[in-house]
């Protein structure tokens, strides 16, 4: 008699994953982005310029760096409001400070000098004085002298931001409860809301306008990133900010994910109008005099507005639609993805800079340096983060190195075990 066959009910949770594999391609989307800025036409105050640029380059920069973070507070958002009903306010607030206030600080002192040992190295290489040695004794002399902000200049100015955030929500959260007999009342307003947006055809109008707003006081006329002070920089703080309160709403409402990220026609061609209008105005932005600037600027706020949220919906949407079950190995990306992250940036201006004065085109520059960082991050999480107690203070909890079941299965082939059902959303844990 044969045993019977395990399905999985298909509860909420395990339909869910898509949103753990969302998440890490936005961060995995950040390591392309960072490793495409030394192949930019013009000088954007990079560690390195390429000998081989391409205005494509440019183009892929301006539109990733639209959405990719305002999908990844959107989501950090839903998963928060996952976490806080599922754990309690205690044990939430406790995992958010080992997740995100640990890595933040820490990361502070261990990534910062090697950082500044990539751009010592970037300008030393122009002079052909390129030495790896003298970059990081650089970058560790520069502990010394603490910038104005003690945690400007890394790119982990996401986790700031995350923290502070998830503070103001938890903030505003009790000031709603404190309210009293309106507590329903404003409830059932910001639940009728998001119903409203995820229904309704104007909804990407309704997030684009106020983003729109935002943008406008940017320092230029994108999304600013905020990595030089402490201080919080209203615009980035109202965007970021924005997308986190909208994925905590959705996470009261599950059932509306399904409506608000529908792959439709209309996203898909607002979409591209949008990248067009960036495109074309983007180009007068340092032409201070041209008689329609701000009518021009205008433009271009509203269409960048229109970019991100339709390509933050359309990802969501995407891989709602293609990763409907889950796969090992975007479960081990996705439990990898916030490690890449965080130590991927040095072994990018490392390669960059190597890579830079070699006569070859910038593609198979860019493929390498992607690919390279990737697989060494990829290595050092497997050999020292997921098994240890860094994978515990990350992921939440430790999990199998792939080395260890590869190895044992090339050992004892006969001996395969059956994967468990995966019944809860992984970042719930």
């Amino acid at each position: 008699m044969n045993s019977p066959t395990l399905v999985p009910p298909r509860t909420e949770s395990s339909r869910l994953d898509y949103l753990d594999a969302t998440r890490a391609f936005a961060l995995l989307l950040g390591i392309l982005f960072h490793a495409s800025m030394s192949f930019v036409p013009a000088f954007v105050g990079w560690a390195v310029q390429d000998v081989s640029t391409s205005p494509l380059v440019g183009m892929f920069i301006t539109v990733s760096h639209s959405f990719r973070m305002v999908t990844f507070f959107l989501i950090a958002g839903f998963l928060s409001y996952v976490t806080f009903h599922r754990k309690g306010a205690g044990e939430f607030v406790r995992s958010r400070a080992l997740r995100i206030v640990v890595p933040f600080v820490v990361g502070w002192f261990i990534l910062r000098p090697l950082l500044v040992s990539g751009w010592i190295m970037g300008s030393a290489s122009l002079h052909g004085n390129y030495s790896f040695w003298t970059g990081i004794r650089g970058g560790c002399q520069s502990l010394g002298t603490l910038p104005q902000g003690i945690f400007a200049g890394t790119h982990l100015w996401f986790l700031y931001y995350l923290a502070l955030i998830t503070t103001l929500t938890l903030f505003l959260r009790g000031a709603v409860k404190a309210t009293g007999s309106w507590c329903d009342a404003l409830v059932r307003r910001a639940d009728a809301l998001v119903a409203w947006l995820a229904a309704s055809p104007l909804s990407l109008l309704a997030l684009a306008i106020p983003t729109a707003v935002a943008l406008w006081f940017m320092r230029y006329w994108g999304m600013d990133t905020p990595d030089q002070t402490l201080q919080p920089y209203v615009p980035v703080l109202a965007i970021y900010g924005g997308g986190f309160l909208l994925g905590w709403l959705l996470g009261r409402q599950r059932d509306l994910i399904a409506p608000f990220t529908r792959l439709s026609m209309h996203r898909w061609i607002l979409s591209v109008i949008g990248i067009a209008a960036i495109q074309y105005s983007g180009r007068f932005q340092m032409d201070f005099g041209h008689p329609y600037y701000h009518a021009l600027h205008a433009a271009y706020v509203l269409g960048y507005a229109l970019t991100m949220w339709s390509l933050v919906l359309l990802t969501i949407g995407a891989f709602r639609k293609f990763c409907t079950r889950p796969r090992p190995w975007i479960r081990y990306l996705a439990d990898s993805s916030y490690w890449l992250y965080l130590v991927h940036l040095p072994i990018v201006v490392w390669l960059q800079v190597a890579v830079a004065e070699i006569p070859v085109n910038w593609s198979p520059k860019l493929a390498f340096i992607s690919i390279a960082t990737i697989a060494l991050a990829l290595l050092t999480y497997d050999l020292v983060v997921r098994s240890t107690w860094i994978g515990a203070i990350l992921n939440g909890r430790r999990r199998d190195r792939a080395m260890s079941s590869i190895v044992g299965n090339i050992r004892h082939p006969w001996q395969t075990k059956q994967p468990k059902p995966s019944l809860v959303l992984e970042s719930e844990r």
